[in-house]
């Protein structure tokens, strides 16, 4: 016998699986895990569930039949199930289910409902029983027939005692018609949030004049379902499928990181597939998802990978008027930091997840520089992040001068960018202009050729000596007509 507390109560069970039911085939279910950005789901702190992620689960179950009508409830199941997305499939079409119910599992009545359909005794505060029988419901006190067919209803109990394993979670009452008795093969499906997962990148800069960088991909899985899993099959879906119902989990934990348990002592990497519009990664082995972890597992095999930084000096964004803004106090001179970014191409079509950045320091420790996100990237494609803001730079953006000639429809501005660098070497600054007056414009003159220019940007490319500065000065002339500004 175990005793268990919970609150101001009580309950002691050694056992209790659902009638006609026993407990889950482990080593067999399968577990369909979709992406989530919840930050809940993934931090540490209460170990509580969380209602984020989405999952799909496919329980094997041996069911105990009689011949004919019968009801069998199926417990320990996760806290957050959609009742609609429920379905026991029986093998050989051998019984019929007619009806389902779904209790969900909160507080001590998760376990204590887990009990119901099974032969239970009650205790009084003194260890006397006051009740024997088949527990029938357990919520707002618990309703139990004795073998008289007499029914009790008992709100005052210090415990409850019970054969066999108690299960925490929901459960699953169902009414079956079986065309004959005996052990009958099932498959129990259904969708669960409290469970997701998000890819997870290091990279470690490698020495040397070029950008390379260590490249690790892994697969960090999150479980805050409300109960554990045991040798479940794990695929994982890389996408954004479309949750249509408003209680469905938000798209977009635990105080403990468990290690995931691999079946070999060197498991191989997951394997990839299509799944309509999305990818799949299958896991090679079973794996343990204790419920409030994380756990991590490889996406890729590690790589060593080209790279781009960059410290970025900018202003403004590609954003276009509706009309030409002529104004002088339209965006202004200012000051601002110089972010310090990088840049990887994917070598695979790379699923959304954060990326840690880490370098050697003069010891040879690695130490982390920066993180950031990383959206769903196309092979072949540019990943950026911002890794931080560097300490030794500094940009200064002043308007030299500003001109505006509406009879001849134009607008002459130029600006000067002074960079300063503290540090001991010379740096080399990427200036990011956004010329967002109007939609035509050019380039009249700069002390610095532009590495690029688009539409909407012009990009330099300036050295900062060490200890010193440097100073880009350009000009731009806009142009417009009368359909586009009436006034001007």
């Amino acid at each position: 016998m175990r005793q268990l507390s919970l609150t101001t109560l009580a309950f002691a069970i050694a056992a209790s699986t659902s009638a006609g039911a026993a407990a889950a085939s482990s080593p067999s279910t399968s577990l369909t895990l979709y992406r989530s950005d919840d930050a809940a789901l993934f931090s540490a702190g209460d170990s509580g569930g969380v209602q984020a992620g989405y999952a799909v689960a496919r329980e094997p179950r041996e069911l105990q039949l009689k011949n004919g009508v019968q009801d069998v409830n199926l417990g320990g199941l996760p806290q957050y199930l959609d009742p609609e997305a429920m379905a026991l499939t029986i093998e050989g079409n051998s019984a019929q289910v007619l009806s389902q119910r779904l209790l969900l599992g909160q507080g001590q009545n998760a376990a204590l409902a887990s009990l119901v359909g099974q032969p239970v005794s009650v205790l009084g505060s003194n260890g006397q029983p006051i009740a024997s029988g088949t527990l029938l419901r357990a919520g707002d006190g618990l309703l139990v027939q004795g073998s008289d067919g007499g029914t009790s209803l008992i709100r005052e109990y210090a415990a409850v005692r019970a054969q066999g394993s108690f299960q925490t979670g929901s459960a699953l009452q169902l009414r079956i018609d079986a065309q004959r008795a005996g052990a009958t093969a099932a498959t129990l499906s259904y969708t669960t949030a409290g469970l997701g997962w998000r890819a997870a990148y290091v990279g470690t800069l490698l020495p040397g004049d070029r950008c390379q960088m260590q490249f690790e991909s892994r697969a960090s899985i999150a479980n805050r379902s409300g109960r554990d899993w045991k040798d479940a099959q794990l695929t994982l879906v890389a996408g954004e499928p479309n949750f249509a119902k408003p209680s469905a989990p938000r798209p977009m934990a635990a105080p403990v990181a468990y290690a995931m348990r691999a079946k070999a002592d060197t498991a191989p990497l997951p394997e990839q597939d299509t799944l309509a519009d999305y990818r799949t990664y299958t896991l090679p082995g079973a794996v343990d998802l204790p419920d409030g972890s994380v756990s991590q597992v490889p996406l890729y095999a590690t790589r060593t990978i080209a790279c781009e930084r960059t410290s970025l000096f900018e202003n403004g964004g590609g954003w276009v008027p509706p009309q030409p803004m002529i104004g002088r106090d339209y965006l202004p001179g200012g000051s601002g930091a110089i972010a310090s970014t990088l840049q990887l191409r994917a070598f695979d079509s790379l699923p959304a997840g954060y990326l840690r950045v880490l370098t050697a320091d003069r010891n040879g420790t690695p130490q982390f520089i920066g993180e950031g996100r990383i959206n769903d990237t196309l092979k072949g494609s540019d990943a950026h992040i911002t890794l931080g803001t560097a300490i030794d730079l500094r940009g200064e953006r002043e308007r030299t001068t500003f001109n505006v000639d509406k009879a001849g429809r134009t607008l002459d501005e130029s600006f000067r960018i002074t960079l300063t660098n503290a540090g001991d070497s010379a740096r080399v600054v990427t200036v990011r202009e956004h010329p967002s007056r109007w939609r035509q414009w050019t380039l009249v003159s700069s002390n610095n050729k532009p590495d690029q220019q688009t539409p909407d940007t012009l990009e330099f490319r300036v050295t900062v000596p060490a200890g010193g500065k440097a100073t880009l000065d350009y000009a731009v002339r806009y142009q417009w007509s009368a359909e586009d500004h009436p006034q001007g």
